[in-house]
């Protein structure tokens, strides 16, 4: 498995090209924020996330997806607005949230997944 460091931590960026093996294949539930550079929300999420990696690495992955140089996963699953957070687990998506969020906000719409 090959990791692309996004700057954070724990948080690992994925594509098009490897979404079905990093995100659908993977053992863990996997936390998407479907992101983009120009989204000043998106960046505000960046050490909320780093955090979360962090904390609940041993039960959660936690990736990124850059929409605009993927655009196939993110039509695929119909994100418009960014950030847009899915939560998938076993392959299917679970839970989807969007907009920037507290840690603790975060962590309480994601404990009935995890």
């Amino acid at each position: 498995m090959v990791t692309r460091a996004t700057g954070l931590t724990g948080v690992t960026d994925v594509t098009d090209a490897d979404f079905d093996v990093e995100v659908l294949g993977a053992e863990l539930p996997v936390l998407v924020e479907f992101t983009a550079d120009w989204c000043p929300p998106c960046r505000q999420m960046g050490p909320v996330l780093k955090a979360l990696a962090a904390e609940e690495g041993d039960r959660l992955k936690v990736v990124q997806l850059d929409v605009d140089a993927n655009p196939t996963t993110t039509n695929a699953y119909k994100v418009l607005s960014m950030p847009t957070f899915m939560v998938f687990r076993g392959g299917e998506p679970v839970k989807a949230m969007v907009g920037a969020r507290a840690k603790r906000k975060l962590l309480e719409e994601l404990a009935d997944v995890l």
